[in-house]
């Protein structure tokens, strides 16, 4: 793979190639937007040009980016170098390694690394990223001159779920950084950054993929039209969301029929049969964590059941978005394109302004989750929510 291929974030690879051809390249980024827009695949990209030993720039385009990038790094609007102007050779041996997974020169950090810790032979993957992670795979490395390129980079990712402690002991490389060093921290939520964290690194902003680009994609691999189409709107732009979706959907986990029937029992439900829906939702958590963990054997069972748990209330949270545009824009294009009765039903049942409330409160659940709240009690608290005699207007 190249820069070259990845899908519509033509502006942030465009700022990181300026500063490459400028030999101007910060020694740390963040990398802001949402989960699976190309944030990592474009980290591994420019990691792979940083460390090539033959990086191609295309040489009439140089000059140019040069002064571009010294005329715009002082204004907010920055004018965009489509990619392709520079990128890795793929044929040095520093490419080689590192499409091998074996470069010396590069370090991808996760929390999982947390078992190869010197004390975490015994400890679960936790929630937030540790201190002992940060510190045995990062700050001990860094100061370690390269081995075979010119640079050493690391890649940090989920920055959002860096604590306090990780931030402060990070903090030290981030003001007194080797000049050889470059650190990209990937974060979906740039509020859980501190300040003095964000003040040292240079922000790269990644926006949602097409729609069609994602339906294209999706189709490629291997799913329906109406499949495609749905999963690409539920994702809101998150290709590699969408991909994970497609591919549990190819394994058999069957989620695309799971939404179709939680959806029919949703829109006719009544407040005696919540205990029994929750258990429903229940249940199909569990069956699609079951299969992502087999596709996702690296990733923690912690985070594939949360990753579960949410897909399945964004499913309700798109239910309640289409039935409260339907009463406001009916022209509007829908998440749930494929049920317009059960979303109509919904609809008659909620006026926009309520819909928006029961809206809120689905993101407030999702907040639960990632606080380990017990998932069949957020489930229960949606549906009795949904329920409540006072909002659902039962027919006669």
């Amino acid at each position: 793979m190249s820069l070259r291929q990845v899908f519509c974030q033509d502006k942030a690879i465009g700022t990181l190639l300026r500063a490459f051809v400028a030999d101007k390249v910060p020694h740390a980024y963040i990398f802001a937007g949402a989960e699976g827009v190309g944030k990592f695949k474009t980290a591994r990209e420019w990691a792979k040009l940083l460390l090539c030993k033959n990086p191609i720039i295309t040489a009439e385009h140089a000059e140019t980016a040069e002064k571009n990038y010294k005329i715009n790094s002082a204004c907010s609007a920055v004018s965009v170098i489509k990619p392709g102007l520079a990128d890795s050779c793929g044929v040095c041996q520093s490419c080689r390694l590192f499409e091998a997974g074996s470069h010396p020169d590069f370090h991808h950090v996760y929390k999982e690394l947390i078992e190869f810790t010197r004390d975490g032979m015994s400890k679960k993957t936790p929630v937030e990223l540790p201190i002992d992670v940060i510190r045995e795979f990062l700050i001990e490395k860094v100061f370690t001159k390269p081995a075979l390129s010119k640079r050493k980079v690391f890649i940090i990712s989920e920055a959002e779920k860096l604590n306090a402690n990780s931030q402060n002991a990070l903090l030290k490389v981030l003001e007194e950084p080797p000049q050889y060093c470059c650190i990209i921290l990937l974060c979906t939520r740039m509020e859980k950054l501190l300040p003095t964290t964000k003040s040292r690194c240079q922000v790269a902003r990644f926006g949602p993929v097409a729609e069609d680009r994602i339906i294209q994609k999706l189709k490629e691999m291997g799913l329906e039209q109406e499949q495609a189409q749905y999963f690409t709107r539920l994702s809101q732009g998150s290709l590699g969301t969408a991909c994970q979706w497609a591919e549990l959907e190819l394994a058999g986990a069957n989620l695309y029929q799971a939404k179709k029937e939680l959806l029919r029992q949703l829109a006719k439900f009544e407040l005696a049969d919540a205990l029994e829906l929750a258990e429903r939702f229940l249940q199909d958590s569990k069956n699609l964590a079951a299969a992502w963990s087999e596709l996702d054997p690296a990733t923690s069972k912690t985070d594939i059941n949360r990753r579960a748990q949410k897909t399945l209330i964004q499913i309700i949270i798109s239910a309640l978005h289409d039935a409260m545009k339907l009463n406001v824009t009916p022209a509007s294009p829908a998440f749930n394109f494929d049920q317009k009765e059960q979303i109509e039903e919904l609809a008659r049942r909620f006026d926009p302004e309520q819909a928006a409330e029961k809206i809120a409160d689905c993101y407030k659940s999702l907040r639960w989750i990632e606080a380990a709240v017990n998932e069949k009690l957020v489930f229960e608290q949606i549906l009795l929510n949904l329920a409540s005699s006072d909002i659902i207007k039962i027919d006669e």
